[in-house]
């Protein structure tokens, strides 16, 4: 699941393997590795993974469906206004 995750969320971000390797301090070929299953993370890059594309790490492990964002530093009113943006979206 990890795999999938990583390569699903890359995407998404619409970064190559090499920015999310630069990002995250390690090289393409650790990236793509990862993406194909064929090495796993350490536990403190599963929480850089976690920190740069702001999700939690069972997310990226595959035991939780749910993304969180992190609120962290904004104002109720900021958070109210993500809560408004994020039910638009979903056509509630």
């Amino acid at each position: 699941m990890l795999d999938k995750r990583i390569r699903q969320l890359r995407i998404e971000w619409r970064i190559n393997q090499k920015q999310l390797g630069d990002a995250v301090g390690v090289s393409k070929q650790s990236v793509s590795n990862w993406e194909n299953g064929n090495i796993m993370p350490s536990i403190d890059l599963l929480i850089r993974l976690a920190d740069f594309f702001g999700v939690s790490a069972d997310y990226l492990l595959g035991r939780a469906d749910l993304r969180t964002v992190n609120v962290d530093g904004l104002t109720d009113l900021q958070v109210t206004h993500l809560q408004l943006i994020a039910n638009d979206m979903k056509g509630k």
